[in-house]
């Protein structure tokens, strides 16, 4: 229990308020601050972007000169509120993260490494690793707290790649050179604006015939309230006005007698909102494709085959083993200074994820009991209690020496039954009858070993397996 609690915050305290740290706040500081912070946060503009927006964006933060990713952030912040979008990059994402990583040097693990790497800033960092293919950079800011590492995400809109400046205000267009904060981590190109600039117009097209089509179902989905009231009687439209408000939400028409309603509906309306559905599955598979690679492994298709679908989940095996090596020279590369700087030494080590072979239960205790039965190959007890969670049982080597010496007692019976059959033949009742004789080529009788108690003793143990094989 205390080392979660050395894990989260340490004897120093928070690392957000550590001396030498790039610190973030609004215009009102943040508890434990006593000013506002380095970076002041403004909330991102969400809703409301189409194609323009996008445009104005892009030209922005690819201008030479004065490059800002200000809007191209905000716009990334909320085409992230997509569904489809989000799912498809956790999914490619949660794929590395449920992997093993693990360091070693000369070939065995490193414990003290390890310990570190198993902590949840790990875990964190390795996420936004991975968030610099999307966001077209990472940049990080690595201290201490107590014995465990931490670090701060600085933010995206307030770093500058290309002129690899940190601004305290997203608007400005200068800074602080990064080179006067120690520890910082970049990943990422600098011209690279990330896989979402890709998306982001799916997203806007999509979002826009989904309003769309909500539009469309409303007007020829739902009816419409029709109340007609004499032109000159104003009294019978008040009433016909207060009708309508209280009956549901349905579209109302309150109109005169000499006034008239006519609603053009589509000439096929079952037509027209497939037009809908077809652009938003478009505009979903296009994403697919983009962050993962494929569409079948992540939604289901009229066309599509087991064949197909392994063929696709190929694909996305190879983004995920990209995305692992991508990670691996990030901690095997940029980050050994910085580790070195914190006190935790991977000088002729390296991080690597440790290759794993999915096999059902059944299809392992097959190769199992092939591996015993064709090369007589023993096999751990405990390997097999841990590989397929099986309890233990406390007396186990009890157990084990019972099975041991029934083993020896049944091997010991049937050498005393080989025996005894063999003195009780009728070869060996004859004492003139050494053995039967066969011609040789020549015609000659050829003589045949005799059948003694040694000769099938030796036999017998010529083709028992040996004890090792029995210990499995």
């Amino acid at each position: 229990m205390s080392k979660r609690k050395n894990k989260q915050t340490g004897s120093t305290g928070n690392i957000a308020n550590a001396p030498g740290m790039i610190t973030v706040s609004g215009n009102v500081p943040r508890p434990g601050q006593t000013a506002p912070g380095v970076v002041i946060l403004t909330q991102p503009k969400r809703f409301g972007v189409d194609i323009s927006d996008y445009m104005t964006a892009i030209r922005t933060a690819e201008n030479v000169d004065t490059p800002n990713r200000t809007r191209l952030y905000d716009l990334y912040a909320d085409i992230m509120t997509d569904a489809h979008l989000s799912c498809v990059i956790d999914k490619r994402i949660n794929a590395v993260l449920c992997s093993d990583i693990e360091f070693r040097r000369d070939g065995k693990p490193d414990d003290t490494v390890n310990e570190q790497i198993r902590s949840p800033w790990f875990n964190r960092l390795v996420r936004d690793i991975l968030g610099a293919r999307f966001w077209g950079f990472t940049l990080c800011q690595f201290g201490q707290v107590g014995d465990w590492i931490d670090y701060l995400l600085v933010p995206r809109k307030h770093a500058c790649p290309v002129r690899r400046i940190i601004k305290r205000n997203q608007g400005d267009s200068d800074g602080l050179p990064w080179e006067i904060y120690n520890d910082l981590l970049y990943v990422g190109d600098a011209e690279d604006l990330g896989l979402l600039a890709k998306a982001a117009p799916w997203v806007i097209y999509k979002r826009n015939a989904t309003g769309d089509w909500s539009q469309f179902s409303e007007v020829f989905g739902m009816p419409i309230q029709e109340y007609v009231y004499d032109s000159d009687d104003d009294d019978s439209r008040q009433r016909a006005i207060e009708d309508a408000r209280n009956t549901g939400s349905l579209a109302v028409f309150v109109h005169g007698k000499d006034s008239s309603l006519n609603l053009i509906e589509s000439g096929n309306k079952t037509g027209s909102a497939d037009v809908y559905e077809r652009l938003i599955e478009r505009c979903n598979s296009e994403i697919s494709k983009l962050i993962l690679g494929n569409t079948l492994t992540t939604e289901a298709s009229d066309t599509g085959t087991q064949a197909l679908g392994t063929v696709h989940k190929k694909v996305e095996d190879k983004v995920e083993q990209a995305d692992r090596l991508y990670v691996l020279d990030v901690l095997n590369y940029d980050m050994t200074d910085i580790f070195a700087g914190l006190g935790i030494n991977t000088a002729g080590g390296e991080f690597y994820f440790p290759e794993r072979k999915d096999l059902d239960p059944t299809s392992k205790v097959n190769i199992l009991v092939q591996l015993n039965q064709a090369f007589g190959l023993p096999v751990d007890d405990d390997y097999l209690y841990e590989e397929f969670g099986i309890t233990k049982p406390l007396n186990y080597n009890q157990i084990k020496e019972e099975i041991v010496k029934e083993a020896e007692a049944a091997r010991a019976a049937r050498m005393l039954g080989i025996a005894a059959q063999i003195q009780a033949g009728d070869d060996d009742n004859d004492p003139d009858n050494d053995g039967d004789d066969e011609p040789h080529d020549d015609g000659a009788p050829k003589k045949q070993p005799k059948k003694t108690l040694k000769n099938a003793l030796r036999s017998f143990f010529g083709l028992a397996p040996d004890a090792g094989a029995d210990d499995w």
